[in-house]
């Protein structure tokens, strides 16, 4: 499951959360299904977390690479 795209997982976890709401799963399924919605929401996480490191630097008007501090 690690090796999917953060679109993948999103994918995945929104089925999850809709196959959830519906209301309509046994017990023991709707723990299996946010066990793994809760694996997905740590890949999204990490990925999220990875992109954030890569953009934190920009490139300002002059050239020079600054901390990209979002406020």
């Amino acid at each position: 499951m690690e090796n999917l795209s953060f679109e993948e997982s999103l994918e995945k976890l929104e089925e999850i959360v809709n196959k959830l709401e519906t209301g309509d799963v046994p017990l023991d399924d709707a723990i299996d299904e946010f066990k793994k919605a809760m694996d997905l929401v740590k890949i999204c996480d990490e990925k999220l977390k990875t992109a954030e490191k890569s953009i934190a630097k920009i490139v300002e008007n002059n050239g020079e690479i600054s901390e990209f501090n979002p406020e």
